[in-house]
């Protein structure tokens, strides 16, 4: 059985902790006991300030997310940050994908994420599902701000920056603190059959303090959340239907049938998160900071069948113990899933702002857990097989370490700034699916059908120069190279199996952007980088699978390499900025994930397949005001139009029809707009919206239908928010995401209307 924390435990352990620490410093804060200064939050260096980093850029304070945002997982954080969308399905998804400005979904590799030092960015994968960043490694209330830096353009950065680079900052306290925050979420869901009342709740605490030169701060999060079914159960054929009703007709999002027979993921999710950061000051200037990551997660998808038998009793159809039939329909979505991960970072950092600084990490995130289990059928009724299959991720892993340096050689701000470094990573993949005769328990193991294992790592090295030629225009040029190599491949489908052999590939990618000031308070940015992405692990190597998707492992993919081009201009008139950028890519080798349903109707394949070349460009427009029009009204809004287009195609059967087509998954049109009104420091009220168009899923994109499983529809999605701050120790919000209850697929089904409050104490 899997390790799992109450939330009891979890609460009754802070309180532990908090009374613990209070106990153990009250002689040394005895003489300022009654003189207690303010809590004060000690300011970071931004990475990109320090680092001079010329992306362009937009930002998130946590006083604006606490403002603007009803978030309820650490990812809801970017909601109406220009370009940028989130596939998150339900409260603690853990498939939760970032679509960036020039990539859409299943580019989960084509992005950073980065806490602190830590990048959750899972490279083990490029999908909408095992290559989700690991967001629960994050608490929501210890996040500072978030930053997002729009694609490549940086050294430090490698090729998965392409779509860009989202570092969360954390926070530590300067004194003794605690806080207790809970949120209570329902969303109301009507689709075909399914009508119900699903529940989130959120219980998250913090405590921190600062004794001397060391610092600790520890928080815990436990959400329990019922999400709406993310999984349409449909049948392209009638086998085993025989004598059911229930059956409600529909198509496939490329015109074929996909008769409607019940609902599946309607899953139970229990979720756990502690997080420990403890940091020594050596001096003023100089730091060490060790962080501990513990993430637990436990799922229970059950199915709702539309089917009746002759006597009106709901019905799987005729019995399939092999799930090959109308029995894998519903055997796939209903699972167990238990997943266990620990992060670790160890860093120590300069902030001199002289000469010279330095900065040294190293991290390393372990699947100490990761399992998923299904039956392997259905026996009749509403009965599954006893027998079952489960992919077992225990040991995959990735470890990642960097050194950097800044050189300034005429002081802080002078004519040059260099910055240089060295990294390293190392990715693994386990991933093997074993039969088993008792599904729950996952023994005896009956044998194995598929394994995939895989190794890949990366060496760097990259140095960059902020170069100011006059006091009006800034040069910054640098250059990245990388060797990268896999190995140890192996993929067992069925009864073949093969060994991949060892390959390696080495790219130089330089960068180059040239900032002018042409007149106060306007600059013209232009900025042009190569880099590459290698594919990962799960690309290569990755087979199998369980729930309703399988992959196909290809061990001989090409590293996608990419021309980015942006020009933008930006001006900071008024009380707030206005930016246009033009923007565009030109990739070859680009490494594409397709998705076909199955013959039988009960699943999707996946494979991925090297594009000779395509090209993504376009224009955004962002800005944000203070005080428009009435004191205490913020505006924001942003529009991206993008062209994405496939060039050349000639490994692809059918490449006369791809040719000129849509690049999958990037929509042509999205947008956002928000007001927040503050009357007064205690009260803010924030209307938003946010819009999408329908993207293509397919390089032939005959995938035109719309509103039905698997179709990426359009989305006009309005969402309100008011918070009320009594004072520092006592706030309370509360709001509804998708008021207007948009009804929508993203492949998935999306969250209808869901209310939320909020409640945090502060002591």
């Amino acid at each position: 059985m899997p390790f799992q924390v109450s939330r009891r435990a979890l609460l009754g352990a802070g309180s532990a902790l908090y009374s613990f620490f209070a106990l153990a410093t009250g002689a040394l804060a005895a003489d300022d006991a009654t003189d207690m200064p303010e809590v004060v939050i000690r300011e970071k260096t931004n990475v990109m300030e320090k680092y001079k980093l010329p992306n362009t850029a937009e930002s998130i304070t946590r006083e604006k997310m606490a403002d603007t945002v009803n978030v309820i997982d650490p990812e809801d954080s970017v909601k109406y940050m220009p370009s940028l969308s989130l596939r998150k399905r339900n409260n603690g998804d853990t498939q939760a994908v970032l679509m960036t400005r020039t990539w859409g979904y299943s580019s989960s590799a084509r992005s950073m994420v980065y806490v602190d030092d830590i990048p959750i960015t899972a490279l083990i994968a490029n999908d909408n599902s095992k290559g989700g960043p690991r967001w629960g490694m994050v608490a929501p209330e210890e996040m500072e701000r978030v930053d997002m830096m729009y694609g490549p353009f940086a050294a430090q950065h490698p090729g998965n920056s392409m779509g860009g680079v989202l570092q969360i900052t954390t926070r530590m306290p300067d004194k003794l603190e605690a806080t207790a925050k809970q949120t209570e979420t329902l969303q109301h869901f009507n689709l075909y059959n399914t009508k119900d009342t699903y529940r989130t709740d959120q219980s998250s605490a913090t405590f921190g303090h600062k004794i001397g030169d060391l610092s600790v701060f520890i928080a815990a999060t436990s959400t329990n959340s019922e999400s709406q079914p993310v999984s349409v159960l449909t049948r392209a054929n009638t086998t085993g239907l025989t004598s059911t009703t229930g059956t409600i007709a529909a198509v496939s999002k490329s015109g074929g049938t996909a008769n409607v027979v019940g609902m599946g993921g309607l899953l139970r999710t229990e979720m756990q998160n502690i997080k420990a950061k403890f940091a020594y000051d050596f001096t003023p200037e100089i730091k060490a900071t060790y962080t501990l990551g513990f993430w637990q997660n436990h799922g229970r998808s059950r199915v709702e069948s539309y089917l009746k038998d002759a006597s009106g009793a709901s019905t799987f159809g005729a019995a399939d113990t092999t799930g090959a039939n109308n029995g894998g329909t519903f055997a796939a979505a209903n699972y167990i899933l238990e997943q266990v991960q620990t992060s670790h970072a160890l860093s120590l950092k300069s902030d001199t702002k002289g000469m010279w600084d330095f900065e040294g990490n190293v991290t390393h995130v372990h699947f100490d857990r990761d399992i998923q289990k299904q039956p392997l059928g259905t026996l009749g009724g509403t009965t599954f097989t006893t027998n079952g299959k489960y992919t077992q991720m225990d040991g995959t892993n990735w470890t990642t370490s960097d050194v950097k340096g800044i050189f300034r050689p005429t002081g802080p701000g002078g004519a040059h700034e260099a910055s240089f470094g060295a990294h390293y990573d190392r990715y693994i993949l386990v991933a093997p699916t074993y039969t088993t005769a008792n599904w729950r328990t996952e023994a005896p193991i009956t044998g194995k059908t598929t394994d995939s294992r895989g190794d890949t790592q990366t060496y760097a090295l990259w140095a960059q120069d902020a170069w100011k030629l006059t006091d009006t225009v800034k040069a910054t040029l640098g250059g990245r190279w990388e060797y990268w190599e896999s190995f140890n491949g192996y993929v067992l489908s069925g009864n073949t199996s093969a060994y991949a052999p060892a390959t390696s590939r080495t790219a130089f990618s330089p960068k180059a952007t040239l900032a002018w000031e042409i007149v106060p308070q306007w600059t013209v940015t232009g900025q042009a980088a190569k880099s590459t992405r290698f594919p990962t692990v799960s690309e290569l190597f990755m087979t199998g699978g369980t729930g309703v998707s399988t992959s196909v492992a290809n061990p001989n993919l090409q590293p996608e390499r990419t021309n980015s081009y942006e020009l933008s201009l930006e001006t900071t008139l008024g009380e707030g900025k206005t930016r246009v950028s033009l923007f565009q890519e030109n990739v070859t080798n680009a490494l594409i994930s397709q998705s076909n349903v199955n013959t039988t109707g009960t699943g999707t394949s996946t494979y991925v397949t090297n594009v000779l070349e395509i090209r993504n460009r376009g224009i955004e427009l962002a800005a944000q005001q203070n005080n428009v029009v009435i004191s205490g009204l913020e505006l924001a809004g942003s529009l991206t139009y993008v062209d994405a287009e496939i060039i050349k195609n000639p490994a692809w059967a059918l490449a006369t029809q791809t040719v000129g087509k849509r690049v999958p998954n990037i929509p042509t049109l999205r947008g956002t707009v928000a007001a927040t009104y503050r009357p007064t420091d205690e009260w803010a009220f924030t209307t938003a919206a946010r819009y999408q168009d329908r993207m293509a899923t397919t390089m032939d994109n005959t995938d035109y239908v719309n509103k039905v499983y698997g179709s990426f529809d359009s989305f006009f999605v309005i969402d309100v928010r008011a918070r009320y701050k009594h004072s520092e120790n006592l706030e309370a919000a509360l709001g509804i995401d998708n008021v207007n209850d948009c009804r929508y697929m993203e492949f998935h089904p999306f969250p209808q209307r869901t209310f939320i409050a909020e409640l945090k104490l502060k002591l």
